[in-house]
This record gives C-alpha cells, sequence and structure tokens, in this order.
C-alpha cells in the first residue's frame, strides 16, 4: 500500500515483478533444461496486466514426448505458497489448440498469449496457431462472443448509471474493452477514432479498478459506495463525484463503441440474405436512407449546413429507427462547427422538437451525436450535467442521461397537452441547472429563459418553459407531502400555475420525470394523487371554488356511522385499516408501532374526531416484504395496544435495533424538519427528512405525541433510502401552532426522536 505508484502504473509494475519472479522459478524447476518447454502467460497476465485481484493465468508447454510432470511441480508448488491464486495448465501446443477449438474462454485467452521463459518456438507455435483458428472460426466466434456480451450486459448493468457500479463485467467495462479486442482479432474493423478513445477510457475504468482492489484487499470489482472517497483520493480526483463522473463519462464512451461494432459485425453476419437492401430513401433534402443507416449526403445545401443539418438528420435518424452511417458521422461533426445561429432557425427549432417526440429511438442518437461532441456544441449548457452522477439509490441516472429518458417519456404523453412541443424541451431542460452552486431550480430558469429565447420561441412561450423548470417537482412534493382534502393545497398550486395548459404540461412532466428517476419515485399511489391533485386544480382555474373538491374535516356517512357506534373497531382490508378508538394522546404512535412489528409501511393516515371524544383513524398501508397482511394478528395486537398503551413499546424498540443492524450503508441523508404554517388553515404542517428505516414513523408520531400534538393527517413518502414525512398538526386545544418558541420545541423533540 506505500507503493507511490497508481492505477496502471502500480498494475504494470507488478506484472513485470511477477514475471522476474515466475522466470526465476521457471529456471530453478527446469534445473538447466529447458529444451523442449516453456512457459507462457495467457489471459489477462498475458496482456502484462496483473490486477491486484487477478489471478496467474500460466501453460506450461511441451514437447510431446518431454516428461515435465516434475518441473510442473517444482513451478507450481511455491506460487501457490507464496499465497497467489495459479490458474495452471500443462499441454501440447496441440492439446491447447484442441482446447481452444472448442471452448470460447480457452480461445479468447489464448489470444493473449506471451512467452515468458523456455523455448521460444513453442510459445509463437501457440500465439499464431490460436490466431488462426480463431480467425477461421470468425463467425461462429462472434455469434458465440455477441451472446455473452449480451447476457453480461443483463446481468451486471451499466458501469456509467449504477450507482455501485461492475468495472469488470458491467456494461461499458473492461471486459467489453477486451470484447472488442478479441472482435477486432476477426479483422474486423474498428475506427481509429473509436480506438483512440477506447484507450482513454480503458484507462480510466482500468485505474478505478487497480485503486479499488488494492484498498480492499479483495478480488471484487465493484466500487462500492463506501470505497468510492478511498479510490477517489488515491487517484488524486478532488471527491468521489468527480470520480464517478470520470467513470461515467468513460463507460458511455466504451458502450456507445462497443454498440457501434457489434451492429456492425451483427449486419456482416446476416449477410446479404439477412439484411434487406433497397434504393436510396431520401428522408429530408441531402440526407439518405441508405441499406438501414442514415447517410448524409455532401454537396451544396439549402438551409445553414450548421446546427440545422444536424438536427434534420438527428430527427431522420429517430424517426427511422436507424443508426447513422460512419462517415455521415464526420459530416455532422464539420456541420456542428460552424456557428449556431441567435436565435435558431424554425426549421432547426422544429427538428430538436421532433428528434424528442420520437420517445425512445431519440436517446441513442442523442448519445451519438454526444460521443463525436456534436451535442454541447447545440447546446453548450448541457456541458455542466454531462455524466454528472446523482451517487443515491433514488436515481438510477447520470443528470444528462435522466433529461433525455425524460424527454423519451414525456413523447408518450405528448397527446395529454396542448403544447408538445414545450412539453419535450421543458422535459429535456427541467434540471439543467444541477452541478451549478446554489439552488438548481432558480439556476436551470436562468438558463432556460436564455436557451429558450436562443432557440427562438415566442416570450410567452419562454415564459411557460421556465415555468416548468420552476415548478417540475411541485406536482409531486404537493400530492405525496400535503393533505389533498385540504383547500389551502388545491389554492396553492393554482396559484403557482394559473393556467389548464401549464397544469396539464407540468402533470405530464411529473410523470415523465418521475418514471425517468427510478423505480421508487413513481408508482400507482403516487399516480393516483397527482391525477386527483391535478382534477381538482382545474377545478379551481375553471372558477370553481377550492372548498368544493375539498373534504376537510368532513365525515362520509360510513364514517360518521363508525364513530356513532362509540366502541373500539378494527377493519384491515387489502391496503388500508381504519382503527376506531377513545382519542387519547400518543394513539397514533402506538398504532403505527404495531404495523411496524407486522412489517406494514404506511403511505398515508388521515384523522376525525367527534365531540364525544372519540376518534377515527384511517391508514393507506402496504406490507414492507410484498407478503399477504395477516389482518386478524394486526387487529388483536392493535386491540392490545389500546387496552395497554405501553404493551409493545419494548418490542417495538427491538425489531428497530434487529434491523438498524442489516440495514445496508447509503449515501448521507440530512435530517431535518421544517414547518409549514401557511398552507391550511386549520392545521400546522410539519415536515421531516431522514434516512429511511424500520420504525421511523413510529418514533416521529411518538415524538410528536410527546410534543403535545395531536396528528389530524400524514403522508409518508419513500425516495430511495431516503424519507420525507409529512403531518398535520395541532395543539391540545386545537389550534395551529405558529409560535416559534412552540415550533423550535417541535423541532428538537422530533430531531431527538429520529437521531437515536
Amino acid at each position: 500500500m506505500d507503493d507511490p505508484r497508481r492505477g496502471r502504473a502500480w498494475c504494470r509494475a507488478r506484472s513485470d515483478e511477477v514475471d522476474a519472479w515466475v522466470r526465476d522459478l521457471f529456471a530453478a524447476a527446469a534445473a538447466g533444461d529447458g529444451s523442449g518447454i516453456a512457459l507462457v502467460a495467457v489471459g489477462g497476465y498475458g496482456r502484462a496486466e496483473l490486477f491486484p485481484g487477478s489471478d496467474l493465468d500460466l501453460v506450461l508447454l511441451h514437447e510431446p514426448k518431454r516428461d515435465v510432470s516434475a518441473v510442473a511441480e517444482r513451478l507450481w508448488y511455491p506460487i501457490w505458497d507464496a499465497g497467489l491464486k495459479l490458474g495452471h495448465s500443462v499441454r501440447t501446443v496441440d492439446q491447447a489448440l484442441a482446447l481452444a477449438r472448442q471452448d470460447l474462454d480457452t480461445a479468447t485467452a489464448l489470444l493473449s498469449t506471451r512467452h515468458l521463459a523456455g523455448d521460444g518456438d513453442l510459445a509463437t507455435a501457440l500465439a499464431a496457431g490460436a490466431r488462426r483458428q480463431w480467425e477461421r472460426g470468425a463467425k461462429r466466434w462472434l455469434s458465440e462472443l455477441a451472446e455473452r456480451v449480451a447476457a453480461r450486459h443483463a446481468r451486471a448493468g451499466e458501469v456509467a448509471f449504477l450507482l455501485e457500479p461492475d468495472l469488470k463485467e458491467g456494461r461499458g467495462g473492461l471486459r467489453d474493452v477486451h470484447a472488442l479486442e478479441w472482435a477486432v482479432a476477426t479483422k474486423r474493423l474498428l475506427f481509429e477514432p473509436d480506438q483512440v478513445a477506447l484507450d482513454s477510457a480503458y484507462a480510466v475504468i482500468a485505474d478505478a479498478r487497480v485503486e479499488l482492489q488494492r484498498r480492499t484487499r479483495s478480488t471484487s470489482n465493484r466500487l462500492a459506495l463506501q470505497d468510492q472517497d478511498a479510490v477517489a483520493a488515491a487517484l488524486d480526483y478532488a471527491d468521489a463525484d468527480a470520480l464517478m463522473h470520470a467513470v461515467s463519462s468513460a463507460a458511455r464512451t466504451i458502450a456507445w463503441a462497443s454498440d457501434d461494432l457489434w451492429r456492425r459485425i451483427g449486419s456482416s453476419l446476416r449477410g446479404p440474405i439477412g439484411r434487406t437492401v433497397r434504393r436510396d430513401r431520401v428522408v429530408r433534402p441531402g440526407i439518405v436512407l441508405r441499406d438501414g443507416e442514415v447517410l448524409v449526403e455532401p454537396g451544396p445545401r439549402a438551409d445553414d449546413g450548421g446546427a440545422t443539418l444536424v438536427l434534420q438528420a438527428a430527427a431522420a435518424a429517430a424517426k427511422e429507427g436507424a443508426p447513422f452511417a460512419r462517415p455521415s458521422l464526420d459530416a455532422l461533426g464539420a456541420a456542428a462547427a460552424k456557428p449556431v445561429p441567435d436565435p435558431w432557425p424554425a426549421v432547426a427549432r422544429d427538428a430538436l422538437v421532433e428528434l424528442l417526440l420520437a420517445g425512445r429511438a431519440a436517446i441513442g442518437v442523442i448519445e451519438t451525436l454526444d460521443q463525436i461532441g456534436v451535442w454541447l456544441r447545440l447546446l453548450p449548457e448541457w456541458a455542466h450535467v454531462r455524466s454528472r452522477p446523482q451517487r443515491n439509490a433514488y436515481h438510477r441516472f447520470t443528470v444528462d442521461r435522466h433529461l433525455v429518458e425524460t424527454a423519451a417519456n414525456a413523447a408518450a404523453l405528448a397527446g395529454r397537452v396542448d403544447r408538445p412541443d414545450l412539453l419535450a424541451v421543458g422535459s429535456l431542460l427541467h434540471d439543467i441547472g444541477k452541478g451549478l452552486p446554489g439552488d438548481h431550480t432558480e439556476a436551470g430558469m436562468r438558463i432556460v429563459r436564455v436557451l429558450g429565447t436562443r432557440m427562438g420561441f415566442a416570450p410567452g412561450d419562454v415564459d411557460t418553459l421556465v415555468a416548468l423548470v420552476e415548478h417540475h417537482l411541485l406536482l409531486a412534493d404537493i400530492a405525496t407531502r400535503r393533505d389533498l382534502d385540504d383547500p389551502g393545497t388545491i389554492e396553492r398550486v393554482v396559484g403557482a400555475v394559473g393556467s389548464i395548459p401549464r397544469l396539464r404540461l407540468l402533470a405530464a412532466l411529473t410523470e415523465a420525470d418521475s418514471i425517468a428517476t427510478g423505480p421508487s419515485a413513481w408508482s400507482p399511489w403516487k399516480a393516483l394523487l397527482v391525477r386527483d391533485l391535478v382534477e381538482r386544480a382545474e377545478h379551481v382555474v375553471r372558477g370553481g371554488a377550492a372548498t368544493e373538491v375539498s373534504r376537510a374535516h368532513e365525515l362520509t356517512p360510513a364514517q360518521r356511522a363508525l364513530l356513532d357506534r362509540g366502541q373500539v373497531q378494527v377493519d384491515g382490508r387489502d391496503g388500508s385499516l381504519t382503527v376506531v378508538a377513545r382519542d387519547e394522546p400518543g394513539l397514533m404512535a402506538r398504532l403505527t408501532g404495531v404495523l411496524t412489528l407486522h412489517g406494514i409501511r404506511v403511505l398515508a393516515a388521515t384523522a376525525h374526531s367527534d365531540e364525544r371524544g372519540w376518534i377515527l383513524d384511517e391508514f393507506v398501508v402496504e406490507s414492507a416484504f410484498g407478503d399477504l397482511v395477516d389482518w386478524a394478528a394486526v387487529a388483536r395486537d392493535i386491540d392490545r395496544v389500546l387496552a395497554d398503551p405501553g404493551a409493545f413499546d419494548a418490542a417495538v424498540e427491538r425489531k428497530i435495533g434487529t434491523y438498524d443492524g442489516r440495514a445496508p450503508q447509503a449515501a448521507s441523508t440530512e435530517i431535518s424538519v421544517e414547518f409549514d404554517t401557511g398552507i391550511s388553515a386549520h392545521a400546522t404542517v410539519v415536515e421531516v427528512h431522514a434516512p429511511d428505516r424500520i420504525g421511523l414513523l413510529y418514533r416521529i408520531t411518538r415524538a410528536l405525541g410527546a410534543a403535545g400534538l395531536d396528528i389530524r393527517s400524514a403522508k409518508v413518502q419513500t425516495m430511495g433510502p431516503h424519507a420525507v414525512d409529512a403531518f398535520y398538526v395541532r395543539d391540545r386545544a386545537g389550534a395551529k401552532v405558529v409560535d416559534p418558541a412552540a415550533l423550535a420545541a417541535i423541532e428538537r423533540e422530533v430531531l431527538r426522536a429520529v437521531r437515536r
């Protein structure tokens, strides 16, 4: 660990040291008679690329009549005794080649044969024979290798986007570069610019893998969250974000080059029979579809030959679902080098919108433009979001890919809005302020005002784009954190949005953004809440009253009937639980404690009380473990805790402690308590941000009860490893809490409970 060398320099130095040691072992094992035998390195060691966790892959070659059993024994045992992992075999050249004809792993390993000691002619014969066999069996090997690559990608995921990527096996990782090298060994063409970019990208990933394995003293290839700071420091990155930015960018380069070569290999393997060959079809002036590829024809053009050409070609590629012909990439690069008009011509703006509204087909097209340096020339403001990591489990993509994914999702929702063009562009740019100092929404608003104007949108349309950025979190936050039955909630949304067209644009953006964020950001429950909120807001925008679409403090006839019975009742079914009981301090905490013990997650809760001191609590719930809920057992435990308020406190705390010990480490979440005293006329909103864990809701509700508060409703939201829980509370006299000293006391009580 004291070796000052880092990354691949350390890797190569170790290979050199092991080479010298192994040669000495061979000399001793051969006892001065090295004729007819040779020691060769294969695989990673054959590439002189010994990572800290690498095996030594060695083959002891011998002539058919040479007995080398004693030599092998004297050679292998010192390596084992040194504690190194050894992949070893003893074979003749013919035996090694025979195995390579049958096994892909052996065939690829022998492509990296490197002579270490002994008879060099044997090593040369093996290397030449292996390459000759590989070229002769190219069609078979490439087909099998392509299947392996696809399966590996599906299993290991994306290096560029995973929170904890597999640097070797993931898509965009080191093994993809090895696979490209093996493919090129069949005399397939890897374009020179791709090779240069691959070499640089490979260095970034390899350096990170070396330092990961050195610091963890393991063979792991997964760059875990807790190791990223140490690896970043070892490689002189400013911080872990800078490391993951470099890793993501490098992995995208590798993945793009890999996709391009394997697509061309697939086309060649299918041959002319497998390809549909048609005459050129003009898809735009000067842009044709030829043999399934989009080709930009040379010659004079009617448009500006710059940004318009690039965007027209991109729109054509997305619409046709076809890749660019490689010569066209140079043409697009040359076109993008020309100054972008300010403002853009309408045809360029329309082409951008057409590209984005192509949906998922646009993702690969934009990635290609990005890889060849064209996208940044069109949108220089993209630079600070490009490959920018979002190091938390809530977001599954880097910022730039999240934006493109959101735009692709929005394309499928374009039929819901009056202005699909504004939806498409607003979706692409809604998080453009991330990575800049200050609040990313405010930064994004400034950028989009400049960008929208440069793109040639009318002033009113620019205002709408800015509003989409300003309020892109509004509907999701309000729907999941505020009481939709309170008129103040609806009035706040209407006051912010102002019109039905903007409201519908925001609704579509909210859904597209949430789906692009990750699996925990969108659900049927959240979709229902947002839709309900939008419908109520539309009613008010059309001139209706918020009180007409709110049901705050109102009881349905069925609820009134339950309360009027004046007796304890527990009714759980499907995803809901209703409890009628005496209204006592801490009741909701006791109920949530029981639910915690049964592995039930609360999504929302409401409370209704009557003048006789009875309360009806309703919970929307789901099983935390995907199992059916045993409602009879839940009802029995609720009856027990109502009879004995302290019955389950110790059991709940034990369960919390058990799960705290098992919980994986995640990105840090700042614990905070915020208050909203303006949205409701009847209650104060207490919003708690904290790491999600078993028992969190129980501890918060218990703390609120200890602070002398009645909880009238609650909204519980989990965002990956983070929780944002909001509670509408009143004091014991039924009044809002607005006194600063009282609010400070509540904050202290909640923070103490959450931090336990």
